[in-house]
């Protein structure tokens, strides 16, 4: 059982001593751009290195974006070793990924906002460009494990603790770091999360399954950073930070990997009461 005190806890003891590392900015903003400017030193740094740059990416947060189209185009970062791996994508009811053109398809978002706004000399090629596929759903693992893993998982937290869709389970924590690529029901309390976020709240209109990447491509990452920065997160990421570790709340698994780490703005270290 979780202490509930630890949704109290002011700034200062916020960051003493977490279980996840974590750092704070003023703004969300500064959050983006902070996630952004990550992105693309590693890929300048690896790229002056001669060295293929891997990364797990999301949409959600997607504020990072903007900033990192801007710095690729105005600084002409080549992407072209650089591969994307996006963690999942939302499924219809016949568990096929939502059309395209939904302003929810996670695609349809990363081919609009992100690659189409790339320089055409500068984008990596489609192939590199990788999304889980339901009806092949190793492939992606398969794809990152030739490629020697992630070098980066940037990524966001649910309300529940879930990191992409590895939504909580009554498993161990051993069999959920084991959990790879698949097709899975999305939990009740995301789609309300992603309802009111998304669709003023039509939660009758969200899709309730997904192809996710998994907890296992995850936790291979040899950096993992996560970014917070809604009011809700308050409680999520005290949850993370200092509960105890439980596949009831995902990301409190990764207190236990070797560099991960929470970028939160200023509003999400105050209390959430």
């Amino acid at each position: 059982m979780i202490d509930k005190a630890i949704y109290t806890k002011d700034k200062t003891a916020l960051l003493d001593n977490p279980r996840i590392p974590l750092a704070v900015l003023p703004t969300p903003e500064e959050t983006f751009r902070s996630m952004a400017d990550d992105m693309v030193d590693t890929i300048r740094e690896r790229n002056t290195a001669g060295k293929r740059t891997v990364f797990i990416v999301p949409v959600g947060p997607v504020g990072q974006y903007p900033y990192f189209v801007q710095r690729v185009n105005e600084e002409r970062v080549s992407l072209k070793n650089v591969w994307f791996f996006n963690m999942d994508e939302y499924l219809d009811e016949h568990d096929r990924p939502i059309d395209f053109d939904s302003h929810l398809s996670f695609r349809g978002f990363m081919h609009r906002e992100v690659y189409q706004k790339i320089r055409k000399e500068l984008v990596m090629d489609a192939k590199q460009r990788i999304f889980p596929d339901p009806d092949h759903p190793r492939l992606l693992t398969e794809t990152l494990e030739r490629l020697g893993g992630a070098d980066v998982c940037y990524g966001g937290l649910g309300i529940n603790g879930h990191v992409a869709f590895n939504e909580p389970d009554e498993i161990s924590v051993e069999e959920f770091k084991e959990l790879k690529t698949r097709v899975a029901d999305i939990a009740m309390d995301t789609q309300i999360a992603n309802a009111i976020g998304s669709l003023n709240g039509a939660l009758d209109a969200m899709p309730r399954r997904s192809v996710t990447i998994g907890f296992s491509e995850i936790y291979a990452s040899r950096k993992i950073r996560l970014y917070c920065f809604r009011d809700w997160h308050r409680a999520v990421v005290r949850h993370a930070a200092h509960g105890p570790i439980s596949t009831r709340f995902p990301v409190t698994i990764l207190q236990e990997h070797p560099d991960c780490r929470i970028t939160m703005s200023s509003n999400v270290a105050e209390p959430c009461w």
